[in-house]
């Protein structure tokens, strides 16, 4: 499974890339048909609390799954969205199996 992350307008620091990497190459445990994921980061505008954006789509066979949070850090956009990822990967796997 390949993770791309992509960041607009800024450059990843190695331990953020890091960190992705391992949060997001867990969900293989939830569906075995994840072909690629792409993690989108973006920053908003400033004045904002919460201005860190990220974005994942998930291609599985078939269908895309795909969830976006807005945070204080990257790190906590990557964790809830891991948790929201997992139960939708769990669903499609569910209704690919009945």
């Amino acid at each position: 499974m390949e993770i791309r992350i992509n960041p607009v307008g800024f450059s990843v620091n190695p331990v953020l890339e890091e960190f992705i990497n391992k949060k997001f190459s867990k969900l293989e445990k939830y569906h075995d048909g994840i072909m690629g994921v792409d993690v989108t980061l973006k920053l908003e505008k400033d004045d904002q609390l919460e201005n860190k954006l990220t974005e994942v789509h998930v291609d599985i066979k078939g269908q895309e799954v795909f969830a976006k949070k807005n945070a204080k850090t990257f790190e906590e956009t990557v964790d809830e969205l891991y948790d929201v990822l997992k139960r939708q990967l769990v669903k499609a796997k569910e209704k690919r199996e009945n």
